[in-house]
């Protein structure tokens, strides 16, 4: 076995150890459990953002961060709270997450948020699943449960969908977490980016992000048109380049700006790093 298949091969046994030794239990149920909160103070739901100060030049920061079971809430909002450029950002969708880590670090942030649980996590009995946070009005939002259960652990996967007003323009958002590598295969993580992508085909503007457990995944955007800003980012774990953000409908960024990227500096909060992209609206 070559280096890049031993590096692989102890990621796989790192990835399967990580659920431990009992089965998942899923939520099966497509509304149920639903978790949703707007800040402590109602007028601050929505703030300036990019989009407002910048006009015509109408920018929104997303930013993905797969939180690694919710365990360690206070830094991860000391990062989104601190980090450059991940502070202000407009949209942050979180993976791993559990309700109440969700509500303390949207609360912190000043954001409203919608969270669905895809199952309770084996290894903490807690749940586990996807959030998005807005600066923006969420008018909308749904559970998207994914094909193929995993072989292993009998995991489901899901991608909580929001749609959010950007002024009076709806942008559909999601957060993903698709299949690790010892659950499924590369095709069966094909069919959970093609539900999301048959999900998204009806919005003008949409921006999925999450940790998508491959790079290639990619090009299953890409070919329904969809800008691909993190493709060229490092890696965002340990060994691989997993966390992404892909966006319809808007315009390519400046050639000034820069488009997307990652920030290392995460006081151990997670095995991932968080991502941030730009997304301008036309």
């Amino acid at each position: 076995m070559n280096r890049t298949g031993v590096v692989l091969a102890l990621a796989l046994v790192t990835l399967a150890g990580a659920w431990g030794c009992r089965a998942v239990v899923n939520y099966q149920d497509p509304i149920w459990p639903r978790y949703s909160g707007l800040p402590p103070a109602p007028s601050d739901s929505v703030r300036l953002s990019p989009a407002t100060v910048n006009g015509n030049n109408r920018t929104l920061r997303v930013v993905t961060y797969n939180v690694q079971w919710a365990k360690h809430i206070d830094r991860a909002i000391h990062v989104l709270q601190n980090r450059e450029p991940l502070t202000n950002a407009d949209i942050v969708v979180l993976q791993e997450m559990d309700p109440d880590g969700t509500r303390r670090i949207a609360d912190a942030l000043g954001m409203q948020w919608v969270y669905y649980p895809s199952a309770i996590h084996p290894k903490r009995g807690l749940d586990f699943g996807n959030a998005v946070l807005s600066r923006w009005p969420i008018v909308a939002d749904r559970k998207l449960i994914l094909p193929h259960i995993a072989g292993m652990r009998h995991a489901q996967r899901i991608a909580t969908a929001v749609t959010v007003l950007v002024d009076s323009t709806p942008v559909r958002v999601y957060s993903a977490h698709l299949g690790t590598p010892s659950d499924i295969r590369s095709a069966k993580r094909r069919d959970q980016a093609r539900a999301i992508l048959a999900d998204a085909s009806t919005y003008r503007f949409v921006i999925v992000a999450g940790d998508m457990n491959s790079h290639g995944i990619g090009k299953e955007f890409v070919a329904q048109g969809f800008l691909w800003p993190t493709e060229h980012n490092g890696f965002t774990t340990a060994f691989f380049n997993w966390d992404h953000v892909f966006l319809k409908g808007f315009a390519p960024p400046l050639a000034t700006q820069k488009s997307a990227g990652i920030v290392r500096d995460t006081l151990q909060t997670s095995d991932h790093d968080p991502v941030w992209a730009v997304a301008r609206l036309p």
